[in-house]
């Protein structure tokens, strides 16, 4: 009986681990530097009801990744310059998946030269 209920208990803890690694997994606390087009969302994109700064890059295979920028005084203050017009840009932040969707929280973004 006491055997069992060890099996049972390492069965259990094995099955919560398994379903929490993916959780783990989905965000990146690492910082990453990107390049690629910012725009705005909502302006040029029409994808959302208010103003949001994205950057599009594409990947190795040639596939366009959008990665939308959360909401914090980095991307606020950089805003006004892709609201209108697509500008070229380097950006250094941690990305997450929120929603399905590229979430990435700038710590610094700087027009590409």
């Amino acid at each position: 009986m006491k055997r069992a209920s060890l099996i049972l208990a390492g069965i259990a803890a094995f099955v919560i681990l398994a379903l929490a690694t993916p959780t783990f997994a989905a965000s990146s606390s690492k910082e990453k530097t990107i390049t690629g087009e910012a725009k705005c969302a909502k302006c040029m994109l029409k994808e959302t009801d208010k103003c949001q700064t994205v950057i599009q890059v594409e990947n190795k295979k040639g596939k366009t990744i959008t990665y939308y920028l959360a909401d914090n005084d980095v991307s606020k203050a950089f805003h006004q310059n892709v609201c209108k017009e697509a500008k070229k840009v380097t950006a250094t932040g941690t990305i997450k998946r929120v929603d399905g969707k590229h979430e990435f929280t700038a710590s610094k973004i700087a027009l590409a030269k």
